[in-house]
């Protein structure tokens, strides 16, 4: 079938009284080979493998392994492969394009400059994530309106001019309580970083525990300003700003 922006009020139309796996199995029908899910191994995308997997949805997981992820990202990675049965497949950064950034600025430059840190971020995660979304018709996130304010307004589905395709974010406006309970009611494996404050787990050289009481990505790139925090996974329609992945 041919994409446009007009799939996405179709969609919007079909989506009207059906529940997750109902849904995402309409869209694999409509776009066989072609619906494909990011997981970062958080809470919420957790909860999201465990519905494709447990209801045997033909939706390709695949994560970005930065080669920067904490020990417990791999433990729960490993945890999903053998409780599902699967094999959840990983996209690399390019290794003359990591090499020759390192060689240039270091291993840690990132913490060095804002323009530096993007530099890492587009190496290690968005050249990945257009390979793999590459083909494909429908990409589904773990995306939650409480992560940020830029978040609040958006749509469960949308248009992603970057990668020209549809965007589902099926778990949208669930609360951070649903989400842990859902993990909790299907006894979701999960990473064990969650029970220690860490709430937004990305690289470990980026990612730190919050306090109760701070901001959801007060975890993320600390030593930035709050306004430059992004990574350029998530780029919203020019009436919406950016956002990144949690």
């Amino acid at each position: 079938m041919n994409l446009t922006k007009n799939s996405v009020e179709q969609l919007l139309h079909q989506l009207n009284g059906l529940n997750i796996s109902s849904f995402i199995q309409l869209l694999t029908k409509q776009y066989p080979d072609q619906v494909t899910f990011s997981t970062s191994f958080s809470f919420e995308d957790q909860a999201i493998t465990h519905e494709i997997l447990s209801n045997q949805l033909p939706v390709k997981i695949f994560t970005l392994d930065t080669g920067r992820m904490f020990a417990e990202t791999y433990s729960v990675w490993n945890s999903t492969n053998e409780a599902y049965k699967t094999h959840i497949k990983a996209y690399y950064p390019n290794q003359d394009g990591l090499q020759k950034f390192v060689a240039e600025n270091g291993p840690n430059s990132f913490y060095e400059s804002v323009d530096h840190r993007k530099a890492c971020c587009f190496i290690r995660k968005v050249e990945p994530l257009k390979r793999a979304l590459a083909g494909n018709a429908i990409w589904i996130t773990g995306l939650r309106s409480e992560h940020s304010p830029d978040r609040q307004n958006l749509p469960m589905l949308e248009w992603d001019e970057a990668n020209q395709l549809i965007k589902y974010h099926p778990i949208l406006h669930w609360s951070t309580e649903e989400v842990k309970n859902h993990i909790q009611k299907h006894h979701i494996p999960y990473n064990s970083l969650h029970d220690k404050g860490f709430v937004s787990i990305g690289c470990a050289p980026c990612t730190r525990a919050i306090q109760p009481g701070e901001d959801f990505r007060a975890g993320r790139w600390w030593w930035e300003d709050a306004d430059k925090k992004e990574c350029g996974l998530h780029v919203h329609e020019p009436n919406q700003n950016e956002t990144q992945k949690h």
